[in-house]
């Protein structure tokens, strides 16, 4: 009965900034999952067997593991490795943007190579056979003939995955790290407001991932009139 909209518009300024944090956070890890996660993929596709099985561990491992963990882990037992390892009289300070930013490359890569080795596995042995035909090495088919493809194909997985991404950005609160969530909770607690705020930052979260999903479902149609 006592819902007052009115300390949501003074609040935008810090909001916004928060805003500004997810969403670079999510082209950070978007992008650098994307790019560890093509590599991941074309070495659980490798005929070397080492190489294989490595990468098939680090993914199994980080599809096992809840996200939440692995920030812990990061942030709390990193520095503590790293000061026995270099001899160090105190834990260096990771802090809790680049622990964001590490752990959830870490995590999206083993999502994106996922998906795009089933991207990759996608693309029919005959044009792999026909690339070798025209004097191509392995290193020269993946970069010119299959990734490409596969790419074009993966976009709306891609796309539904960086959405994922995008609200798994706001598990970052829980190294105090301000993100959206983040900044609307500090406010929350400051002028004892948290059922505004939260409701607010919902429907913000509703509005950008499902318009979001709508604009990958026309993408996927139109990628498929193409097929």
């Amino acid at each position: 009965m006592d819902f007052d909209w009115s300390v949501i518009g003074g609040a935008l300024p810090y909001l916004w900034k928060g805003m500004q944090y997810t969403l670079e956070l999510t082209a950070i890890a978007a992008l650098g999952g994307l790019f560890f996660g093509t590599l991941l993929a074309l070495a659980r596709l490798s005929p070397i067997k080492p190489l294989s099985m490595f990468a098939a561990g680090y993914v199994n491992l980080m599809r096992s593991i809840p996200l939440v963990l692995v920030i812990f882990w990061f942030f709390f037992l990193v520095p503590v490795i790293l000061q026995v390892a270099m001899g160090y009289e105190r834990p260096p300070q990771v802090g809790a943007e680049r622990t964001a930013i590490i752990t959830f490359i870490m995590f999206e890569a083993a999502y994106f190579c996922e998906i795009m080795r089933a991207g990759i596995q996608s693309i029919p042995r005959g044009q792999i056979h026909a690339a070798q035909a025209l004097g191509l090495n392995y290193s020269q088919t993946m970069r010119l003939v299959v990734l490409p493809q596969a790419f074009r194909n993966m976009i709306p997985v891609l796309l539904t995955q960086t959405i994922i991404l995008f609200q798994d950005t706001s598990l970052v609160y829980v190294i105090s790290a301000t993100d959206f969530v983040g900044a609307a909770a500090k406010i929350a607690q400051r002028d004892g407001r948290l059922i505004e705020m939260y409701v607010f930052v919902a429907i913000v979260y509703f509005i950008i991932c499902f318009t979001l999903s709508l604009a990958v479902r026309q993408l996927q149609r139109k990628i498929a009139v193409i097929r």
